[in-house]
């Protein structure tokens, strides 16, 4: 760090409010209580100057670069601070020379905290390992992405992962107001008043997030200020909120979150939750042919033969919105969303699959019973291909009791009907047909006409 660095880093006046504002001690941070309370591990790690390699994961503005700013302030050993946006291995490589000189020239101990670190592609990562694994480096990483997907199973079994959690709305806004009156690092020297309801707004408008809730308070204090007005009213909110979007990732974790939400909420039949999990979806930004084909899957899935109309209902959806595309297109997602979570439920044909897929799996390609094979050829019939098949249209009610499973197979039941909605016609239907007599076998008029 250069001396004018070292003077930026000293001298915040110039800085957003969210920076100016960033916790200087564990007192300081609003959240993250069971994280941070006293006699857990980070607490004990700080204090001692033992620090793990660990990852910090968390959405944003939960608090992680300002836990990993704390490390530097209370550790001993050289803070290191590094971007996996801006650096790559060779910058890495140059960190852990300098590292290797330090801890055998002066046995001081270097923590390396990389921001983002889930930037880096799994080959990038393994460029940590040996170094973690030999003590060389501490590692600190923060992502925002869950590490489970995001890291190397290798680097994510050498590091303690800290959960960090969005902030409430409550802290938020005690976030809120210490930054409105704190006359130094804050906005106590303007003077300025704004009402709770409006600090409320802002908290809600945040998503839980701290940096996005200063940032808008301090567009609000920019604005009370421009327009020479006492305080912020309701009716002007939307003059500096009007570019703030839901938050949501499609790409990250939040976007596997949300579906599952969504795919949940419709198989609880809860109409109301699932209509908001598709909006937040919407509003975030999601393709909307990804959630109507989540919406055609579980249609089959999880309504089925309860309701034989719910997967007719879905492709219409999905057939719709191609024809009319957004915003229209909204009217026909929202119609079968809340009726696929009305609908009776049943998942049997699905578990009829499961089931028949094990049987395969463990059974093999089992012969196909004689008389249901196809006789094309003279060859064939004289094999008994197609011999002695009863050919169902020939008998009353078109049925006839019949075996057309393996004979390893005989008597198995893949296809259990539920007894919710439509299905349950269908489980006494076929409880009828399962106790008809047999037929006697000298029925050569009842076979299927050649």
């Amino acid at each position: 760090m250069d001396l004018f660095e070292h003077r930026l880093s000293r001298d915040k006046s110039w800085a957003p409010l969210a920076e100016r504002m960033r916790p200087r001690s564990l007192d300081e941070i609003v959240g993250q209580r069971e994280l941070l309370a006293p006699g857990r591990f980070f607490a004990r790690a700080l204090t001692s100057d033992r620090l793990p390699s660990m990852i910090l994961w968390g959405p944003p503005g939960s608090g992680k670069t300002t836990l990993a700013q704390l490390i530097a302030q209370h550790t001993k050993a050289e803070f290191v601070p590094f971007s996996a946006v801006l650096g790559g291995v060779k910058e890495i490589r140059e960190i852990v020379a300098l590292a290797q000189r330090r801890l055998a020239e002066l046995s001081r101990r270097t923590v390396l905290f990389v921001d983002e670190i889930h930037r880096f592609n799994k080959s990038q990562q393994d460029a940590f390992l040996p170094h973690v694994e030999r003590g060389i480096i501490t590692l600190v990483g923060a992502t925002t992405e869950n590490p489970s997907f995001s890291l190397n199973h290798a680097l994510l079994s050498r590091c303690r992962v800290l959960v960090l959690q969005s902030l409430g709305e409550e802290e938020l806004l005690e976030l809120l107001r210490r930054a409105l009156h704190e006359p130094k690092r804050g906005l106590g020297q303007l003077g300025l008043e704004l009402d709770d309801a409006v600090l409320r707004r802002i908290a809600r408008s945040a998503d839980g997030d701290a940096r996005a809730a200063l940032n808008l308070l301090e567009s609000a204090a920019l604005y009370v200020q421009e327009t020479q007005s006492e305080t912020l009213a309701e009716g002007d909110w939307d003059s500096f909120l009007e570019n703030h979007t839901v938050r949501y990732d499609r790409e990250g974790e939040e976007h596997y979150n949300v579906v599952s939400a969504l795919i949940k909420s419709m198989r609880g039949s809860d109409p109301d939750a699932a209509i908001y999990w598709m909006t937040r979806m919407l509003e975030g930004g999601e393709d909307p042919l990804f959630i109507l084909r989540r919406i055609v899957i579980f249609a089959a899935e999880d309504v089925s033969n309860a309701d034989p109309q719910a997967l007719g209902v879905a492709i219409s959806a999905l057939q719709a919105f191609q024809a009319v595309g957004l915003p229209e297109g909204v009217l026909p997602m929202a119609q079968a969303v809340t009726y696929l979570a009305c609908a009776p439920k049943s998942n049997s044909a699905m578990m009829a699959y499961l089931r028949a897929r094990k049987a395969v799996q463990e059974h093999g390609a089992l012969p196909v019973p004689a008389h249901i094979r196809n006789a094309p050829t003279s060859l064939l019939k004289q094999l008994g291909y197609g011999r002695n098949y009863k050919y169902p249209h020939n008998f009353s009610g078109h049925y006839v009791r019949d075996e057309y499973l393996p004979e390893a197979l005989r008597g198995a039941r893949f296809y259990r009907p539920s007894a919710n909605g439509f299905e349950a016609e269908i489980a006494g239907r076929l409880d009828g047909l399962r106790a008809t007599p047999e037929p006697e076998d000298d029925l050569p008029s009842k076979t299927k006409p050649s």
